[in-house]
């Protein structure tokens, strides 16, 4: 059985290697050294990295033949055709394109396939991007390293991938072109593909046997050998001789990754890399050089920026995102200066025999930097913009960039937001999914707040940090997340609710990378705006049903329109007339037990005990605080207790608005009762005081200021019951049966309650008009006390009459005289004391008249004046036969100039 080590890939190479060679493992370890080598090696090319070259290699023919029309014709094909994705293997078509167009008759300069093993038995060096030098900092990229056996691949980079700088171009994160990398792919080419691949990139390298070799052209095989330049100068500026333009293309890779060199330095006062003006130098190579400088300073203003927040925790996540992304973008940079670094090597290490063609120049350099300068700008200028930033603002700052017409500087910040954004939707995804919210840094744009109590963990617990909210976030999106999450958090923690998130909905997958995030965040208005939809509707219609199956949120809802708003009413008027003798009394010799059990009474004599008992154990009495000289009907009310999940429909600001409105109503009720009682006592001594008709200007006095005070009264109960109470009920029930959230319920309820209060007169502004309303109430309680005291007289007056003629009857009856003079001229005193006081009587109703009248005017006008339009209609019904505007000239201007804003607004 074999062992564990023999099935190792090290172990089965070298057994292949004994095999092949028919020797023992001591004697193959020489070729097992390369085999390895040859494995770990990246020469083996991938179809998609050579597309760059071999454009560059067809527009150079194109060049060569003076097609230069057709030579621009072909690269914005090209370049129209990397934008579609018709085609998957644009290299092969090009490559097929190349080789047709080349003449078989001339000499291949290609390295035949069968030496490529011949090759492959020399030490092949590392690949370039294998070594951790683009992992590195800058500061640790020296211009000269001892690896000597990479500057033959570096060389093929340089030679052949320089020239390629749209290996680094603005086309956004992507795989990095074959100019810049060279790799292993997904796909193998074949053997002769190989070879000439190898003749490609090693041009300038030595002979593999140990003898030089001429260096091939690095256009291609057409191309034909270029002069030879002479060997660079050395003294970099030693003495008074002009500096060369080799030690200023050595000083720019130096500053290229923020290290000063030695002639170009970084001015801390201009904040700028300068040459000294003493340093000899002509202007054009000082004004190249100034150029090509800016792309350091821009690497090191991106830098300083990710240096000083990669180990701050408290950036966030989002922040540690974005500085990941400029690190990704700083790493490609790094891969260009290692490509520049490596031709500039082997331009040392070759030295006279370089070919002109290739040598590295300023305006090369200007050529070859001209895209990643353009992408260092953007990068530097969306640091600015992000000092200070983080979180989901971060995230707005990043996303303002992105609108823009270059495609190319939209997809890298779309690159860029992907990453910032990632942290984002998995906050997104955990808040609406798990109702959890781990927001250390306070980046999300929901926030939490740890001290409030469970009964208000609704209203106050869980709130939308405005600033945090991305820009590519709607409100209305913002305010649906937090509303999923808060109904979870309800579920859970108010009503009890152990149902797990999963089966409430289907949780989504969440998002895998910083791709995903992106494609979500920009499609708004599909695929996210799907997902946030679904969450909401699920979550919020499970929410609504468990508080109306499980807590009954609708029936008390109605539970307060009937007994806190009086829409019961045998309940009230029953209730009315078991608490009149007890109400009557001074509000200090009341006990709530008593009225408690007067309402238990009301409520098993009435309709109100069909009521559920969850709603009935909820209906209580309470007395209101006492002012000297009150009454019972100053200071009872009823009340309706509430808790758990429907406390946080009915708060304790809803209650005490219910509480004002029953106050109010209950006074209104009130009138109509005393009113009643008015009526009945008119009706019922209508009879027995026809005899004594000194009293029938004061009783017809009674009749017509009680028939004023129960058409104020009808037309305002109307008022309060149809057009306030009825219509305000209507659509509050409406809203109520269509809303979609706890949010739109609690809405319509509070605009519910602000509408009655506004109507009754119960807000600050119709302060006023309340005043006169309980003045005019006032006056119906000294009404009904000045027509018992009439009454009470006058019945008096009547007993001791008839009394007096029963007496006298039965003294004839006796035959006697009925009565002496001295009773005569008693009776006679007596009933002409009585007739005194008629006047007195008539005088005090007239006065009450007057008064109440008064009241009345004033109540119209300021009715008249107000700007809303049910209380001007109301004022119409009350003088609907002009008879306050008759008595009062002040109503009619006021009339008018309503009538004629009136007419104005129409």
């Amino acid at each position: 059985m074999a062992t564990l080590d023999q099935k190792s890939p090290n172990v089965l190479l070298q057994n292949l290697c004994c095999k092949i060679t028919g020797k023992s493992e001591a004697d193959v370890a020489h070729q097992f050294q390369y085999a390895v080598r040859v494995i770990g090696s990246n020469y083996a090319p991938t179809i998609e990295r050579d597309e760059f070259l071999v454009s560059e290699k067809i527009k150079k023919e194109l060049l060569k033949q003076r097609r230069e029309a057709d030579a621009a014709l072909f690269s914005e094909l090209h370049r129209k055709l990397q934008t579609q994705d018709v085609l998957k293997h644009r290299w092969s078509i090009l490559y097929i394109l190349l080789s047709l167009c080349e003449d078989p008759r001339k000499p291949s300069n290609r390295v035949p396939v069968c030496s490529y093993g011949a090759l492959l038995a020399q030490a092949l060096p590392r690949d370039v991007h294998s070594t951790p030098f683009y992992y590195a900092r800058p500061q640790s990229l020296p211009l000269s390293y001892p690896e000597r056996s990479a500057t033959a691949h570096n060389s093929s980079m340089a030679t052949s991938g320089i020239s390629s700088m749209g290996a680094f171009s603005i086309n956004g994160p992507g795989p990095t072109p074959p100019s810049l990398l060279t790799g292993p792919g997904p796909q193998a080419v074949g053997e002769s593909m190989r070879g000439s691949r190898l003749a490609w990139t090693l041009p300038v390298s030595s002979s593999l046997s140990g003898a030089a070799a001429a260096p091939l052209p690095p256009s291609g095989p057409s191309s034909s050998p270029a002069p030879k330049l002479p060997q660079r100068q050395r003294r970099d500026g030693d003495g008074s001789a002009e500096i060369g333009e080799a030690a200023l293309v050595r000083d720019i890779l130096y500053v290229f990754q923020g290290i000063d060199g030695k002639f170009i330095k970084m001015c801390s006062s201009e904040n700028c890399y300068k040459i000294d003006s003493k340093v000899p130098l002509c202007k054009s190579l000082r004004d190249t050089s100034s150029r090509l400088a800016e792309l350091g300073w821009l690497h090191n203003k991106i830098r300083k920026y990710t240096d000083s927040h990669s180990l701050d925790r408290a950036f966030g996540l989002v922040g540690q995102s974005f500085c990941a992304a400029l690190h990704q973008e700083l790493k490609e940079y790094y891969r260009l200066l290692s490509v520049l670094h490596a031709q500039l090597q082997v331009e040392d290490d070759q030295g006279v025999n370089m070919i002109v063609d290739n040598s590295l120049t300023l305006k090369r350099l200007l050529v070859w930097t001209y895209d990643p300068k353009v992408r260092l700008k953007t990068l530097a200028t969306l640091v600015d913009y992000c000092q200070g930033r983080k979180g989901g603002e971060l995230a707005s700052a990043v996303h303002a960039y992105e609108k823009t017409g270059d495609p190319h500087m939209r997809a890298l910040i779309q690159h860029i937001l992907g990453l910032v954004s990632h942290p984002i939707l998995n906050f997104l995804y955990r808040w609406i999914y798990d109702g959890e919210l781990e927001d250390t840094y306070h980046e999300f744009f929901v926030a939490s707040d740890p001290t409030v109590k469970t009964d208000r963990l609704w209203h106050d617990k869980y709130s939308l940090r405005k600033s945090m909210i991305p820009s590519f976030i709607t409100m209305d999106q913002a305010r649906k997340v937090l509303l999923i999450g808060k109904s979870i958090n309800f579920l859970h923690q108010v009503c009890h609710d152990r149902t797990p998130p999963g089966k409430i909905m289907p949780a989504s997958k969440s998002t895998d990378s910083p791709k995903d995030a992106a494609v979500l965040f920009t499609d708004l208005e599909g695929a996210f705006q799907s997902k946030i939809d679904a969450a909401y509707f699920e979550t919020s219609k499970y929410l609504l049903d468990v508080l109306n199956k499980n807590y009954q949120l609708l029936e008390h809802l109605q539970a307060m329109r009937r007994y806190l708003l009086l829409g019961q009413g045998d309940f009230i008027r029953h209730l009315m007339d078991l608490l009149k003798p007890e109400l009557a009394r001074a509000a200090t010799t009341l006990y709530q037990h008593n009225l408690t059990g007067i309402l238990e009474t009301a409520v098993r004599a009435t309709n109100a005990q069909f009521d559920s008992p969850e709603i009935l154990k909820r209906l209580d009495v309470r007395l209101l605080e006492v002012s000297p000289g009150d009454t019972g009907w100053d200071v009872f009310s009823l009340d309706y207790h509430v808790e758990g999940p429907i406390a946080t429909v009915f708060t304790r600001e809803c209650m005490s608005h219910y509480l004002r409105v029953f106050n109010f109503l209950w006074r209104a009720k009130r009138m109509e009762y005393i009113l009643t009682d008015i009526w009945k006592g008119q009706m019922c001594n209508a009879k027995l005081l026809k005899s004594m008709p000194e009293l029938s200007g004061v009783l017809h006095q009674c009749h017509v200021l009680a028939s004023e005070m129960v058409h104020f009264i009808h037309q305002m109960q109307y008022y309060i019951t149809f057009e306030v109470l009825e219509c305000s009920w209507d659509e509050l029930w409406n809203k109520v049966q269509q809303a979609q959230d706890l949010d739109h319920i609690i809405a319509a309820h509070d605009v519910f309650l602000d509408t009655v209060i506004s109507r009754c007169l119960l807000d600050v502004n119709n302060r006023s008009l309340l005043n006169q309303l309980r003045a005019v109430f006032d006056q119906i309680i000294e009404f009904q006390n000045a027509q018992d005291t009439l009454y009470r007289s006058a019945l008096e007056e009547l007993q001791l009459r008839i009394q007096f003629e029963d007496k006298k009857r039965r003294r004839e009856e006796m035959g006697e005289w009925g009565v002496t003079a001295e009773q005569e001229a008693e009776e006679k005193r007596r009933v002409q004391e009585f007739k005194d006081t008629i006047p007195k009587m008539c005088s005090q109703l007239r006065l009450l008249t007057h008064f109440y009248q008064g009241i009345v005017q004033e109540f119209l006008r300021l009715l008249m004046t107000s700007s809303d339009e049910s209380l001007q209609f109301f004022s119409f019904r009350l003088d609907f036969n002009e008879h306050y505007k008759a008595r009062d000239p002040r109503l009619r201007p006021s009339l008018g100039a309503t009538r004629g804003r009136r007419s104005s607004n129409i």
